[in-house]
């Protein structure tokens, strides 16, 4: 029962749209703004650099209370990986704004740090090489998340980390497929950042 509870908790924590409520209160739909997606980089478009640094910082904050109230809730840190994992699925396809979301970065940025930093640190690593070797950097997330199962597993040194990899990869590659062929760190009119 505690699994069920720390699944449900991650991914309504991980579903609060703060980019969308710091929209509204500007009066802004950032739906409807730059990239239309619920994260920092269109904050930051459509709103400034302060609403974007407050966006990412809760971003990050979800991820790692959604690990901490997970491990909670189910009474073991399998709780905790579960409930991380569903966070990045909430924030990219959050239920508050009908299924619409971020990328899920900062979200799972906060999860693997609360998770192993050493996992976040390797994730970095990894995505610098993708980025050197692809010279984009939508493309370096796709080779990471593809690659984040087995690096979760290799340092976790459980099956659960194996499925927590996946779980945390898969609705960022969803969210990255469209940008494989497009070009670095250029929002082109019509196109999702």
């Amino acid at each position: 029962m505690g699994q069920i509870e720390a699944a449900i908790a991650g991914y309504l924590l991980g579903s609060l749209p703060f980019a969308y409520w710091f929209g509204l209160l500007q009066g802004k739909n950032l739906l409807l703004q730059s990239s239309g997606t619920l994260g920092a980089t269109n904050v930051l478009r459509s709103l400034g650099t302060f609403p974007a640094l407050l966006v990412l910082l809760l971003d990050v904050l979800k991820g790692v209370f959604a690990v901490a109230l997970g491990t909670f809730l189910a009474g073991g840190f399998t709780g905790g990986l579960l409930a991380g994992a569903l966070a990045v699925w909430g924030h990219c396809f959050s239920v508050w704004v009908f299924g619409k979301g971020g990328k899920g970065i900062a979200t799972a940025g906060g999860v693997l740090l609360a998770v192993s930093p050493l996992m976040l640190l390797a994730g970095v690593v990894f995505w610098a090489l993708g980025y050197l070797i692809t010279k984009s950097p939508y493309r370096a997330v796709l080779v990471l998340t593809l690659l984040f199962p087995i690096l979760a597993a290799a340092i976790g040194r459980l099956g659960a980390y194996w499925w927590f990899g996946l779980g945390v990869g898969l609705p960022i590659t969803l969210k990255h497929l469209a940008d494989w062929d497009r070009p670095a760190w250029k929002v082109e009119p019509g196109k999702k950042d």
